[in-house]
């Protein structure tokens, strides 16, 4: 049977129509340009912030920046001094900022919101930070950066107590966050590459997965995958059956990785190129 011009252009725009719903929408152009970045987080207004250290051991040179849905960049918090992990709660964003917690506001002023001296311990190498569905905060000291490290709590009152320290054997360097239901962290380890699951109330440890380099950042999809950085390998791998399979390498330091909103790019900054990458996941 012979199909009318018209019917054929309907037909036509009927297939574009299906072809668009299900074409894949374009990765994030890479960012360049960066100075040592470390952590990465999309707000939900879709704004990305990134931490930058600057020169690393230099006090004030660190700043966050903001990236718009256009991938333009601006300044967003300046005179930190070497701030890693990134979380949010409502609209503050917290910063790891080597021996402090800050908490800045969403005209880019900040404040220190976890002083040195109100730690039960010395800090020495804050790192990653996650947030609970409470408003509680938990910060990894990943310490020399193979032992002393520690994790604290930052009650939402502003208490600060020791979750888990080096007493455990397991414990070396802490370094990547992740909630774990109600009752429990993921940790990765940078020291010894292996992602433990940590019991908030008890200290006690349980081996999850092994294999991860210098571990780094640690984040996990609606389906349950878990992916994981390796920042000494410049490396992605994904946590599979307890050990690590490699997605993705090539990276001179692949730091503190995070998801997107769409749950399906993955963030990763690479600090010595001074880089932000995107990667689709599957």
């Amino acid at each position: 049977m012979m199909i009318k011009p018209m019917k054929k252009t309907v037909l036509l725009l009927a297939l574009l129509a299906t072809f668009n719903v299900y074409a894949k929408a374009p990765l994030p152009t890479k960012i360049t340009g960066l100075k040592m970045p470390e952590s990465v987080l999309q707000a939900k207004d879709g704004n990305i912030y990134v931490s930058e250290i600057g020169e690393f051991g230099k006090d004030g040179d660190g700043q966050i920046s903001k990236i718009d849905k256009k991938g333009n960049v601006t300044v967003f918090a300046t005179g930190m001094d070497d701030p890693k992990g990134l979380a949010m709660i409502g609209d503050k964003l917290y910063v790891a900022d080597k021996n402090r917690v800050i908490e800045i506001k969403q005209d880019g002023t900040w404040q220190v919101y976890g002083a040195q001296m109100a730690f039960p311990s010395t800090p020495v190498f804050l790192n990653d930070l996650v947030a609970d569905k409470m408003g509680n905060l938990y910060v990894s000291d990943s310490g020399t950066l193979k032992d002393g490290g520690q994790i604290y709590k930052i009650a939402k009152d502003g208490t600060i107590t020791i979750v888990v320290d080096s007493k455990n054997p397991d414990i070396l360097a802490p370094n990547g966050l992740l909630m774990d239901g109600s009752s429990n962290l993921l940790e990765i380890d940078f020291e010894s590459g292996i992602l433990y699951r940590v019991n908030i109330s008890t200290g006690a440890t349980s081996k999850v997965a092994e294999g991860f380099g210098g571990g780094d950042g640690l984040v996990r999809t609606k389906s349950g995958k878990i992916f994981i950085s390796d920042w000494k390998n410049g490396k992605i791998y994904e946590a599979v059956a307890g050990h690590a399979r490699l997605i993705k390498e090539g990276y001179k330091a692949s730091a503190d990785i995070t998801l997107m909103q769409d749950g399906k790019t993955l963030m990763v900054p690479d600090m010595k190129a001074g880089e932000l990458d995107f990667i689709e996941i599957k």
